[in-house]
């Protein structure tokens, strides 16, 4: 069942969802808007390796007048706000229709399972002929909050558990 926007105040009122900063005008009737954080990530490789635990990258600061995303470039970025769901939430991470019909796809591998805290790493792609310039603190996706019908037996403890910032891939744990 996806919850409502009641159902999410008092699930954070309650402290069984934590979503830090806090804004109210933030909850939508069956969302919540979040923010982009304040720092992108950007690969500099010729050639990814999945068993590669060193990947080169680039961690950039998003500076007050902005960052701008070439055309057909893909970045990491991260939400400002920090989540914890309980072991009986799951969350769906989608873009913004007002970003996306400018060419900005976003994407966070769109599930966040039960149990998930930390910063949401976001995957950006600029799909559009033309930059766009994105500034920190701008509404970047919403979740939709679904609870279980029980409890998860094992809720996510996973390698990104308690990120913070936009968080490089660790794929290369799992061989």
């Amino acid at each position: 069942m996806i919850l409502s926007d009641a159902s999410i105040k008092e699930l954070i009122r309650a402290g069984e969802l934590l979503l830090e900063p806090y804004r109210e005008e933030n909850i939508q009737a069956s969302s919540i808007d979040l923010t982009l954080g304040s720092e992108v990530v950007l690969y500099r490789s010729e050639c990814i390796d999945l068993k590669s635990p060193s990947l080169p990258v680039e961690k950039l600061s998003i500076p007050e007048n902005g960052f701008l995303i070439p055309p057909k470039a893909f970045l990491l970025a991260s939400t400002e706000e920090y989540i914890k769901l309980p072991d009986y939430i799951t969350a769906f991470v989608e873009g913004r229709s007002s970003l996306g019909r400018l060419g900005l796809f976003i994407e966070n591998a769109g599930w966040v399972d039960a149990g998930f805290e930390g910063q949401l790493t976001l995957e950006l792609y600029n799909a559009n002929n033309a930059p766009i310039r994105i500034y920190r603190g701008i509404r970047i996706c919403q979740i939709v909050l679904a609870r279980l019908d029980r409890p998860a037996e094992k809720p996510y403890r996973g390698k990104y558990l308690g990120q913070r910032g936009a968080t490089p891939s660790k794929v290369f744990m799992d061989f």
